[in-house]
């Protein structure tokens, strides 16, 4: 985890989760950043969330783990090594207000703790990523489930969009967008992170006041 540099970002990469929200489904990626205060590792443990700043909605994601620096016309398979699963945590009222004004997201994305990730593991190729559903499991049932197949930009145009517009090496890691189902984690909240029957990382949210 202390080697992961930049924190890279997919924005509406899911149709239906575009249209849960009302937002317009994007014609190109649509990217942002966290930094690298936001991470934290999901490995069973209790996890602090800003409890005074509204609704914290919960987005589970396939995140990618970039092994060399970018050069021009690599694929997927030679720049990615290992993968992961996480949580972009959102505060979904501030971001609210964000967009109303036309601000970046920052203040809504990037809180400590906003980028939950699980322990990182080999990554399989795209082809047999496509036979895998990743899963949010809250409180014992499932609330979100997506495929890499039902993306609006697949890994490729991703890495290659985001390393023309912001670089991209070894260490980064990209989260690749969200499916449907998103929603408020609240207090006491019990979290797991499943790659197909595998359970990858799991925490508990505690919600602080400042």
């Amino acid at each position: 985890m202390e080697n992961i540099r930049n924190i890279y970002c997919v924005g509406r990469n899911y149709v239906s989760h575009a249209k849960e929200l009302n937002n317009d489904v994007p014609t190109s990626p649509f990217l942002f950043s966290k930094p690298t205060h936001a991470l934290v590792e999901a490995c069973g443990q209790e996890i602090s969330l800003p409890g005074d700043r509204g609704t914290i909605h919960y987005e589970v994601e396939l995140v990618i783990h970039i092994a060399k620096s970018y050069e021009m016309g690599m694929n997927v398979e030679e720049l990615v090594d290992r993968m992961a699963l996480g949580i972009d945590f959102t505060l979904r009222d501030v971001q609210s207000e964000l967009k109303k004004k036309g601000y970046p997201w920052l203040l809504a994305k990037g809180f400590p703790n906003s980028a939950v990730l699980t322990p990182l593991i080999e990554f399989p190729g795209i082809e047999n990523c496509k036979h895998f559903d990743f899963a949010l499991i809250k409180n014992g049932e499932q609330v979100q489930l997506g495929n890499i197949q039902n993306m609006i930009f697949d890994l490729q145009t991703i890495i290659d969009f985001t390393a023309l517009h912001f670089g991209l090496g070894k260490g980064d890691i990209i989260f690749t967008g969200t499916p449907e189902g998103v929603g408020p984690a609240a207090e006491g909240d019990q979290f797991s992170l499943k790659w197909g029957e595998n359970t990858l990382g799991e925490f508990s949210v505690s919600l602080k006041d400042k």
